[in-house]
């Protein structure tokens, strides 16, 4: 029977439940189901009596691993403090360790995990080449050919969330954007491997708005992916190595704090600390950097914003990243930004905090659950009246942007820094106001 060894570390922390089931209703599995074992409460019992060889990791157990959006609310409302993602984290790199996958699963993380994440250069070859793919008639010929039915029913599902990528790329560059006004020191911006090619406008914007603010900004070569969707399927090793290079790519100047406009890339790089705890190498270093990672709404909520903010005129809700509220407990910062935008009008959701159901990859590998927990989302959306859906994390402007199409809602879909930086354009006197309406 393979099994953790009912060690240290990972008994102390599972340990720490005490099964109060506070847990339970702020678990989105949970509230769909009904079902204890979809619990993080649940979950965490048959977790330790598999560490303590009392079951054993059957495909029963591991669909019940694998339902888990690892949102982590129930970290945020536990008055025992389990640290769940930790746990969770752990157990896939165990399972992943001790019971190899089939080998189609083998290669397709062979290729995405060690072929092309680490490589920048071939990622952006990838989003050139899917951008030809979507050229007028291109892409509407091949579906109406139905030529994608020869591939699996997963990649299928990424061709058809795939939002229109950006007209053109974000590179990590030498170059230095000088802040306006009296200086306030340097940012150093992390582009992530996704936002560059589906969302360049927000990287841009999150620039501008660090320049307004009197932030010499830069956005340092070298820098790969974050490493946070390795580490979530079990890749621990490729998620570590990743670390490194960031880790490298950041400390080669100045110590500038770092500043993240995706969530979950966010949640991740506070966390290296914890990834790299066992490496001696660069467990300073890790530690020293985790405590330079700032999320743009974090970093501009502390401090004062500068410069003529114009009036938006836009009725938005706000939907809160998991990785930004309940991981790094961000929730107040992109509130306070927004309620800053003269004209913005902000109605929050019933359930703001709840999982759009994106969580990473978690629409490719749990297309149903995450269909249900998006119809939740929108229906909540709606209720709002708003005609801006408002949030933090690139999946989860993916995923909210899928879910007006499928309700056939009207609406767009926005970052909380594009919202600042349309004011900022519109106190400038720019009547074009990219995205704002009139």
């Amino acid at each position: 029977m393979a099994s953790i060894a009912p060690r240290g570390p990972l008994i102390e922390d599972l340990a720490r439940c005490v099964h109060c089931g506070l847990c339970s209703q702020s678990c989105p599995t949970y509230v769909e189901t009904g079902l204890e074992t979809e619990s993080p409460r649940g979950r965490l019992h048959l977790m330790r009596a598999k560490a303590e060889g009392r079951i054993a990791a059957t495909s029963n157990f591991l669909r019940h691993m694998d339902l888990c959006l690892l949102c982590r609310n129930c970290e945020a409302v536990c008055p025992s403090g389990v640290p769940f993602g930790r746990i969770m984290q752990a157990q896939r790199a165990e399972v992943l360790a001790t019971h190899p996958a089939p080998w189609w699963e083998r290669l397709l993380r062979y290729v995405v995990f060690t072929l092309l994440m680490p490589h920048p250069a071939r990622i952006a070859f990838l989003a050139g080449m899917l951008r030809f793919y979507q050229r007028p008639g291109l892409q509407g010929l091949v579906r109406k050919l139905r030529v994608l039915r020869i591939f699996p029913a997963s990649l299928r599902q990424m061709e058809a969330m795939l939002p229109p990528l950006s007209s053109h790329f974000f590179s990590p560059s030498m170059a230095v954007t000088p802040g306006h006004g009296k200086g306030r020191g340097g940012a150093a911006v992390f582009s992530g491997c996704v936002m560059p090619y589906l969302y360049a406008e927000v990287n841009e914007a999150t620039v501008r708005v660090l320049a307004r603010n009197g932030y010499d900004v830069k956005v340092p070569p070298g820098q790969v992916c974050c490493g946070s969707l390795q580490e979530h399927s079990g890749e621990r090793a490729a998620a570590e190595a990743l670390a490194r290079r960031n880790i490298d790519a950041f400390t080669s100047g100045e110590a500038d704090p770092i500043i993240v406009n995706a969530a979950g890339c966010g949640a991740t790089l506070k966390e290296y600390r914890e990834l790299l705890a066992d490496d001696p190498g660069y467990r300073d270093k890790a530690s020293e950097f985790a405590a330079r990672v700032f999320d743009v709404n974090e970093f501009l909520a502390r401090h004062k914003l500068r410069g003529a903010l114009g009036a938006v005129p836009m009725c938005v809700t706000y939907q809160d990243s998991c990785h930004l509220a309940h991981a790094q407990r961000v929730t107040s910062a992109p509130r306070a930004l927004l309620n800053a935008v003269p004209g913005v009008e902000l109605f929050e959701m019933h359930l703001p905090d709840r999982c759009c159901g994106s969580a990473g990859i978690y629409n490719i590998t749990e297309p149903e659950m995450s269909a249900r927990l998006l119809h939740n989302k929108m229906q909540d959306v709606q209720s709002t009246g708003a005609d801006t859906i408002v949030t933090a994390n690139p999946g989860c402007m993916l995923q909210l942007s899928v879910g007006l199409t499928r309700e056939g809602m009207p609406g767009r879909v926005a970052h909380v820094v594009q919202v600042l930086d349309w004011a900022y354009q519109a106190g400038e006197g720019d009547e074009k106001m990219p995205g704002a309406k009139k």
